[in-house]
């Protein structure tokens, strides 16, 4: 199982929508990839390592894939759409990363 992650740098200023982000855009980007991802999670950033500083990411979301192909052939019918979306939730670019899913415990 791999995990596609898709992370936003809390930068000053920045903007992110949060509710978008939980309530349309990853119900969307689910919707368009139907079963390529099995399912996501979304993280809203509340505080870096030390108290009382700021959250290294202010959003992300990962996604839990069967395999890297399974991702693509997800998303790369959809890529387009799913990208122009980004700007109704955030001004902030994303920063994404793809990891083997070495330990996973319910």
């Amino acid at each position: 199982m791999i995990k596609v992650s898709v992370l936003y740098p809390n930068t000053p200023g920045a903007r992110f929508d949060h509710e978008y982000y939980r309530d349309k855009h990853l119900p969307m980007v689910k919707a368009k990839m139907g079963d390529h991802p099995k399912y996501y999670t979304i993280d809203k950033g509340l505080g870096g390592g030390a108290p009382g500083t700021p959250a290294t990411y202010i959003g992300m979301c990962h996604l839990f894939c069967d395999s890297v192909e399974s991702f693509q052939a997800g998303m790369g019918p959809h890529h387009k759409e799913i990208m122009s979306d980004v700007a109704n939730y955030t001004d902030v670019q994303p920063v994404m990363q793809i990891s083997e899913v070495v330990v996973e415990k319910g």
